[in-house]
């Protein structure tokens, strides 16, 4: 596992098309239990090195209602992103996770991590590249659908502070999904 997480951090596959440079964000450790995939790194991210060091992450901590000790113990929580490096900026924020990534990286690390339990898939990306042809028609239909995704998958929209309008539209995410999350969590960690 340590061999393979240094070649993860060492690559440069799509160095030309990363406008800060490469500099792979992932963790993981063969006793994960959980792993949390999300999109990619943001710049604030990227200059740390410290997966979901940011706004995002704070929130993403508190839908999980776990400690930042124990979001960072890898041993525990694996943080794995559709997109190891910061793609760029794009029009309406980030640009999308450089396509490279999940088919050279993922199955390589869950070979090494095969005590995970629970998948939490964060935003449409990663929604779409696991649940495949299950998903729902768009990424509130999927969230809302996470039940019939459960034992292995737990979607949920991006922790953004950008995302604020849509929770305000969508009162039953905090209301009803965010404690069963949790709820989860606490089993698969037991």
């Amino acid at each position: 596992m340590d061999n393979l997480l240094s070649n993860i951090r060492t690559c440069d596959v799509c160095k030309a098309h990363l406008p800060l440079g490469p500099r792979p964000v992932v963790s993981g450790h063969p006793e994960a239990k959980i792993v949390i995939i999300g999109q990619a790194p943001g710049t604030k991210v990227h200059a740390s090195g410290v997966p979901w060091d940011d706004a995002s992450g704070k929130q993403l901590r508190k839908w999980l209602n776990v400690t930042n000790e124990l979001f960072y113990d890898e041993t525990k929580i694996a943080i794995v992103p559709m997109g190891f490096c910061y793609p760029g900026k794009g029009k309406s924020g980030d640009l999308p996770p450089r396509p490279e990534c999940a088919p050279l990286w993922h199955q390589p690390l869950w070979d090494h991590m095969q005590n995970i339990a629970l998948v939490i898939l964060i935003g449409q990306y990663a929604q779409k590249y696991y649940l495949r042809e299950k998903i729902k028609g768009n990424l509130t239909e999927t969230v809302r659908a996470y039940h019939e995704f459960l034992p292995r998958y737990f979607p949920l929209p991006h922790p953004s502070p950008r995302n604020r309008f849509w929770l305000t539209k969508n009162p039953w995410f905090n209301d009803e999904v965010v404690s069963v999350l949790q709820q989860k969590i606490n089993e698969v960690l037991k």
